[in-house]
């Protein structure tokens, strides 16, 4: 082993690296505990993929989702969970060329006192892509790709402010 060889001092610089890293407290962004163990989640249409996936979410961090709102400690209340799709692009005879993707959530906490825990929130995400007729059925699992994608950001979103919520 030489110091002119780069690979030794490659895995050496990395094991400085990671020694650096672990001193000063970094770690992995991971779940953050929930000040609550039940809640209940209301006025998602009925087998939203969403709440299922939200549901799931507070499942794995140990909470009990309640399907009677009286048994919680908290309420999370879906105002609005909808799915948008409009046509930005045309070709001149009228043939789609890109769309526009919108997942929308617009949510609220409260306790089944009816005491307002977090106002109104609205997340919105948006993703554009190509389309063609030509390859419709491709386009159309890309589509269920990017929704599923936006879904489970806005899941991770909900989470991380669930979080901030001391009842």
């Amino acid at each position: 082993m030489s110091w002119s060889d780069p690979a030794p001092l490659g895995r050496r610089g990395l094991l400085v690296l990671a020694a650096l890293l672990g001193g000063c407290g970094f770690r992995l962004r991971g779940a953050e505990p929930l000040a609550f163990r039940r809640i209940a989640l209301t006025g998602f249409a009925p087998r939203s993929p969403l709440a299922d996936e939200l549901g799931a979410a507070l499942q794995a961090s140990g909470v009990t989702v309640e399907t009677d709102p009286a048994r919680a400690e908290l309420i999370l209340q879906a105002l609005a969970d909808a799915r948008e799709r409009s046509v930005v692009a045309t070709t001149t005879a009228a043939q789609v060329r890109e769309l526009s993707l919108r997942l929308r959530l617009r949510w609220r906490t409260h306790t089944p006192a009816g005491r307002e825990v977090t106002p109104p929130v609205e997340l919105l995400l948006a993703r554009d892509m190509s389309y063609s007729e030509n390859l419709a059925l491709a386009k159309q699992h890309e589509e269920a790709d990017f929704y599923r994608e936006m879904q489970t950001d806005i899941v991770a979103q909900v989470m991380r402010r669930l979080a901030a919520v001391r009842l």
